[in-house]
C-alpha cells in the first residue's frame, strides 16, 4: 500500500470532518493499520492520525490497495443519500394529505420498520414523523388566517380535526389569539425601548408573555424598522417607566457577558427552532460547539443545515445565545448582529475582554 510522504497534521480540516463524523466531499481517508478506506462521516471507531492517509477518491484509494469499509460504503452511494431521498418522498406525502397519515403507512412506503423509520426521519428532519405532521398543520393554519379565512374554516383548511383541538394549541401555534393572527398582530401590544450598550445600540420589546425581540444595531430608525417588519400589524409603543427595569436587565445581559439574569421570554417559533434555541440555552457563558455539534446534541446528526438556519432564525440576540456556535474549525462566521460582536461576546465571556 501506498504512503503519504507527509504526516498529516491534527489541525487539517479533513481530520477535523473524520473526528467529528461530519459529511464532506472531495477525499476519503484510509487507515493504514485496518486496509479499510472510509467516508468522513462513517461511524466506524475513530482511527488514530499517526495511521490516516486521505485519497481524493474512491478510485484512488483501491488502486492504492486499500478495502472499502462495508459500513459506510464509500465505492456506492452515500448510505444517508437513500436515507434522505426516503424521508423527503414521506415529508411531500405527510404535505399532500389533508390528514395526517400514520407512522405505519409511512414506514410501510418507505420499506422500513415503524422504529427504524422513525430513527431514520428524526435524523435527518430533526423531528419525529408526527411533529413534522404538526408543523405542516401549523403551517397551513397561519396561511389559512393570513389569506382571511374566518377561523373555523381555517381549523379544517389546516387539518384539525375540531375547533377544541386546534384551541388547545392555539397560543403556542400563533402565540395571539386566531382573529388577532388573522389581522396581522392588529390586537397585539408590543412595547419597545432602546438603551446603548458595550455592542451598540440594543432594542429590547415585549408582550404580555415577555421578551418577543433582542435586536442590536447602529442606529435606533433601523432598529425599529427591523422590529416592525417582525410584527407589520401589531400595536407598537414605545416602553413606559414600567419598562426601565426590564431593558436594565437586559443591559446587563449584554453589558454582562451572556450571564443568565431570569430575562422573561417570548420565544416563538418552529418545534424545531425550539430545540436549538433549547440547546443554545445550556451552552454555558465562554464555551463554544459546532454547528454538527449542536445538532448532535438536539438529536439530529443529520441536520446540520436547519441547524443552521434556526441560530440565523434567532430574535433574541444574547439571551438565546447562538454567538456560542462555530465552525468546526472553531472560526467565527455566520452571527446576524455581525462577526465582530460575536467575537467581542465571546471575549467578554471568557473575561478576555
Amino acid at each position: 500500500m501506498g504512503a503519504e510522504p507527509l504526516a498529516i497534521r491534527e489541525d487539517d480540516p479533513r481530520w477535523t470532518a473524520v473526528l467529528e463524523r461530519r459529511e464532506a466531499e472531495g477525499f476519503v481517508y484510509a487507515v493504514r493499520s485496518t486496509g479499510i478506506f472510509c467516508r468522513p462521516s462513517c461511524p466506524s471507531r475513530r482511527p488514530q492520525v499517526r495511521n490516516v492517509i486521505f485519497y481524493a477518491d474512491a478510485g484512488e484509494a483501491l488502486r492504492a490497495g486499500f478495502r472499502a469499509c462495508l459500513r459506510c460504503r464509500p465505492d456506492g452511494e452515500d448510505p444517508r443519500a437513500g436515507q434522505q431521498r426516503l424521508v423527503k418522498a414521506a415529508c411531500r406525502t405527510i404535505e399532500a394529505e389533508e390528514n395526517a397519515p400514520g407512522l405505519g403507512k409511512l414506514s410501510h412506503d418507505a420499506g422500513l420498520s415503524p422504529f427504524h423509520f422513525q430513527r431514520v426521519f428524526r435524523a435527518v428532519t430533526g423531528v419525529t414523523p408526527a411533529a413534522y405532521a404538526r408543523a405542516v398543520r401549523e403551517r397551513r393554519m397561519r396561511e389559512a388566517l393570513a389569506t382571511g379565512s374566518n377561523t373555523t374554516g381555517a381549523i379544517y383548511e389546516a387539518g384539525y380535526a375540531s375547533p377544541g383541538r386546534f384551541y388547545a394549541v392555539a397560543d403556542s401555534v400563533l402565540g395571539m389569539t386566531p382573529a388577532a393572527y388573522r389581522r396581522g398582530g392588529q390586537d397585539m401590544r408590543v412595547e419597545f425601548a432602546t438603551t446603548p450598550t458595550v455592542l451598540g445600540l440594543v432594542l429590547a420589546a415585549r408582550t404580555d408573555t415577555g421578551l418577543c425581540a433582542i435586536l442590536i444595531g447602529e442606529d435606533a430608525a433601523s432598529l425599529e424598522a427591523d422590529l416592525r417588519r417582525r410584527f407589520p400589524r401589531a400595536d407598537l409603543h414605545p416602553g413606559g417607566a414600567d419598562f426601565a427595569s426590564l431593558l436594565a436587565l437586559v443591559a446587563t445581559l449584554v453589558d454582562g457577558g451572556g450571564q443568565d439574569v431570569g430575562l422573561p421570554l417570548d420565544i416563538r417559533g418552529t418545534a424545531f427552532q425550539h430545540r436549538v434555541w433549547q440547546a443554545l440555552r445550556a451552552i454555558p457563558p465562554g464555551q463554544t460547539v459546532s454547528y454538527a455539534e449542536l445538532a448532535a446534541l438536539i438529536g439530529a446528526p443529520g441536520a446540520v443545515r436547519a441547524v443552521a438556519g434556526a441560530c440565523a432564525a434567532n430574535p433574541l440576540a444574547i439571551a438565546v445565545p447562538c454567538h456560542r456556535v462555530v465552525r468546526s474549525d472553531g472560526g467565527l462566521s455566520g452571527y446576524r448582529w455581525g462577526v465582530d460582536r460575536k467575537r467581542r461576546l465571546l471575549e467578554r465571556e471568557r473575561g478576555e475582554g
